[in-house]
């Protein structure tokens, strides 16, 4: 709006702001005002000044075509110009200054204010002052002396042809101020509106209302502030869900989400109002508590919220058991500033998990260097390889339009002896850490390239297996020929095999990184961008690597049929792939409403519980056994 109010008024012809038809209207009146007159002054026997009234009927019976043509300016040039002169001439030769046509000058000043440009407004009035320092010369310096003609009827009606002519178009002008004035407040309301949900959506979790993490840090920040003139601790109190997994896995991300705002309301009312909770994604929630927070007062919050976290949730006429573990670090003994203490307060509430859930701990000095899960965690990993615990589940891939099954994303679990199922989440980012991504990497690859191969010998020869790259394989140079020496070990096509890459790795636009995926798209391979959305979601990138898909990611996939800015952020993803020749999946899909919705809206392919969560390779090669037949007999 503030553009196109630039836009106005930068022009020459800034006066135009009225509509046509008002144009038109006001020409009208003055026209039928016009006749009146110059019929009036016809029965006066006044020949002069009817003939000058009569002249200018049919220049504004013009100026009223003009307007009807969309030539607003020039008919608005025409009519002011037309009446000036009028106004002017019988003035000179009649009343003078005393003339009632002077009393029609301001009206047309108001006119010419507000149909034409600057320039011929300052024009007109000099004219007119001109004029009028012409009437006054004259009748002074005797060469013609107007008349100051007796009142008449026809004087009389002058003056109200006149009068209600200005009161008409002023009438009218402030009636469409009025409407421009109450648009505007409209406008103003709207946009205030807009801001007030821009500014909640920026700072606030879509899920819960919470506070997020970047509200959550500016309020520590103002709490740190009052928390130096008083002398007080601040505590930051890091809460994870105990075995949410679990309900996600078995109920499904409706009834995860769901049991999430629960346990948002649960923290909100364990706290003062004074209190912050905050949600930091996922089942992580964080609790900033300030003014006097010692130990004492800290654990007696905590075990609060342990002992309301432990009474069993109801989700969809279950009862739910959602314990929850948590870490508490404090300001400024346990660090000063909000990423020192929410790390500390973190490696708290994991001391917390291990000494058996559903428990609080505070942060300590030794938690610093004692990283024993995290040693555990690499050791761990390297045992894992060399004995066969990670697993390939395959989670299948559906053409939208069709309903026919087109491939498979291969995931990564790893079920460990001693700690269970650990998820990617948790130890990915330690085999990047330290480097054994690398072997985790060629391993996965190998193995989607093995499966491919047998589900081909086996009678499924036209799937195509998607596989995750982590960014840091790409910093090491071997990447293509790992690429290379899977596809041969396994005898498939380059186009089996689907390269899933991360945003934040494009994101970099390097030569190098640009060339090796040109490699690799050379081999026949497959390449896609993975979780698109939810990282920089820089236009740019998509342009310069030769990517084929985008894969939206499922924090908008889920709630997307109920919530208008994840539908509006779906919408646009679709059209902007398609407008540069990619093919779109979304992922998370899990109900009908949804999928139905993203066949509106043109997206292609899908994954997601409603069709079938992650199998095991020989659960999936039944399941996809299973869903071509029936696609064949139906």
């Amino acid at each position: 709006m503030q553009t196109e109010f630039q836009t106005i008024s930068s022009k020459k012809n800034a006066g135009m702001t009225l509509k046509p038809h008002r144009l038109i209207q006001v020409n009208i009146f003055i026209l039928i005002s016009v006749i009146i007159v110059s019929l009036i002054t016809l029965a006066e026997k006044k020949y002069l000044a009817a003939s000058i009234l009569l002249a200018i009927e049919p220049v504004l019976l013009f100026a009223v075509w003009l307007a009807r043509n969309r030539s607003v300016e020039l008919a608005a040039n025409v009519t002011v110009l037309t009446l000036t002169c009028s106004m002017c001439l019988l003035s000179f030769w009649f009343g003078g200054l005393h003339d009632a046509a002077i009393s029609a000058i301001p009206t047309i000043l108001i006119f010419a204010a507000m149909f034409v440009s600057r320039r011929f407004f300052i024009g007109l009035l000099t004219c007119i002052l001109a004029t009028m320092s012409s009437i006054y010369i004259a009748n002074v310096s005797g060469w013609h002396v107007n008349v100051i003609p007796p009142i008449s009827f026809a004087s009389l009606f002058n003056i109200v042809a006149i009068l209600l002519t200005t009161s008409y178009f002023v009438w009218q002008l402030a009636s469409d101020l009025r409407n421009a004035l109450e648009r505007l407040e409209k406008e103003n309301a709207r946009m205030n509106e807009a801001l007030s949900h821009i500014d909640i959506l920026a700072n606030n979790d879509a899920l819960t209302g919470l506070p997020n993490r970047l509200l959550a840090r500016a309020r520590f920040d103002q709490f740190v502030e009052l928390s130096k003139r008083n002398n007080e601790r601040i505590a930051l109190l890091f809460i994870d869900l105990d075995n949410f997994k679990t309900v996600n896995d078995s109920l499904g991300h409706a009834a995860g989400d769901s049991l999430i705002c629960d346990v948002a309301s649960r923290l909100k009312n364990a706290v003062r109002a004074s209190d912050t909770v905050s949600r930091q994604g996922g089942d992580e929630f964080l609790i900033i508590i300030a003014g006097q927070a010692d130990q004492e007062s800290v654990a007696t919050v905590a075990v609060k919220i342990t002992d309301v976290m432990a009474v069993p949730f109801k989700i969809n006429s279950m009862e739910i058991s959602a314990t929850c573990s948590v870490g508490v670090a404090l300001y400024p003994d346990n660090g000063h500033d909000f990423d020192a203490l929410l790390k500390h307060a973190d490696m708290a509430m994991y001391k917390a998990k291990e000494s058996g859930r559903n428990a609080f701990r505070f942060y300590d000095a030794q938690m610093n260097t004692n990283v024993i899960e995290h040693l555990h965690l690499i050791s761990g990993i390297r045992a894992a390889l060399s004995k066969g615990e990670f697993r390939l589940y395959y989670q299948p891939q559906f053409d939208i339009r069709t309903g026919r099954i087109i491939g498979a994303e291969a995931l990564i679990r790893w079920n460990n002896p001693e700690l269970g199922n650990i998820p990617p989440n948790r130890f990915i980012p330690v085999a990047e850490r330290s480097g054994q991504i690398h072997e985790i990497g060629v391993w996965v690859i190998n193995e989607a390239c093995r499966q491919a191969r047998q589900w081909q010998d086996s009678g499924l020869p036209d799937l195509v297996v998607a596989i995750n790259l982590s960014p840091v394989q790409f910093r090491r140079d071997n990447l293509e020929r790992d690429v290379m020496n899977a596809l041969e070990a396994a005898k498939i096509n380059a186009a089996t095999i689907e390269l899933e890459l991360t945003e934040s790795l494009l994101i970099v636009d390097s030569d190098h990184i640009r060339q090796l995926l040109k490699r690799i798209r050379a081999l026949g391979v497959h390449l896609s961008i993975d979780d698109f959305g939810t990282g920089y979601s820089n236009l740019g990138y998509l342009t310069r690597f030769e990517v084929e898909r985008l894969k939206i990611d499922q924090s908008f996939i889920r709630r997307f049929t109920e919530n208008k800015n994840d539908e509006g952020i779906v919408r646009a993803i679709i059209e902007m792939a398609h407008s540069l020749d990619l093919e779109v999946v979304a992922e998370g899909v899990e109900n009908i409403e949804v999928l139905n919705r993203l066949r509106e809206l043109g997206c292609e392919y899908g994954q997601g519980y409603y069709w079938s969560p992650a199998l095991p390779a020989d659960d999936f090669f039944t399941f996809a056994t299973d869903w071509k037949r029936n696609s064949s007999s139906s």
